[in-house]
């Protein structure tokens, strides 16, 4: 879609717009747009940005099947009170019968290649489902620079190895922001989060880096 000199001159020009506006950037492109959600801590802060610009976006939230409680709670009181355009996906294998079978959530540090079967099983086999079947071809994405080292990589706008054009609104906002933000719109937080296919902070779950 983009050379790698457009985009660096996208990016460059995006830096210091608002996420509303690189949100109708994304839009203004006129491809098939989508967003993804896991309904971890403050994440309903760019759900309520897009539903602003684009009331209906797709939303794609790949349920593992190990969220804690109050994610869960939290996630229907979002998709509630915003009125989201949902697109729910969950893996082929029950959580309990994957459980039976791997002993649990296995360890990266205990057998890695493992942990790669079980974050495909619960997260990129459901993302790819959806990617299929909405013919997504831009992802808006609530990465931020500062989460991971691998993150510090990207840029506003990037390409991954499957062709999609993902763009991160937020992407130079700071945690405060995005809480100073949720918290002036009322809007409701995962007070308990937990995503097996991370298990330790600074690690990625694998939907960045997979292709």
């Amino acid at each position: 879609m983009f050379q790698e000199a457009e985009l660096k001159q996208i990016n460059a020009e995006l830096k210091d717009k608002s996420p509303r506006e690189i949100i109708q950037w994304a839009v203004n492109l006129d491809r098939r747009v989508f967003t993804s959600t896991s309904f971890s801590p403050n994440s309903a802060g760019l759900l309520h940005m897009i539903k602003q610009v684009a009331p209906d976006m797709p939303v794609v939230w790949v349920d593992s099947g190990y969220n804690v409680p109050d994610t869960y709670r939290s996630a229907e009181k979002i998709m509630d009170k915003l009125q989201l355009n949902m697109h729910i996906y969950i893996p082929e294998m029950t959580a309990e019968r994957r459980n039976a079978l791997m002993g649990g959530i296995p360890h990266p540090d205990d057998d890695e290649s493992l942990h790669r079967e079980f974050s495909r099983q619960v997260k990129l086999e459901p993302f790819d489902k959806a990617l299929h079947e909405l013919q997504g071809e831009v992802w808006i994405t609530g990465i931020r620079k500062h989460e991971t080292e691998f993150r510090k990589s990207l840029d506003i706008v990037t390409v991954d190895g499957n062709g999609t054009l993902k763009v991160a609104p937020i992407f130079y906002w700071s945690e405060e922001q995005l809480e100073a933000y949720v918290e002036a719109h009322d809007l409701p937080s995962a007070r308990h989060y937990f995503d097996p296919t991370k298990v330790q902070d600074g690690r990625e779950c694998g939907l960045h880096t997979s292709a």
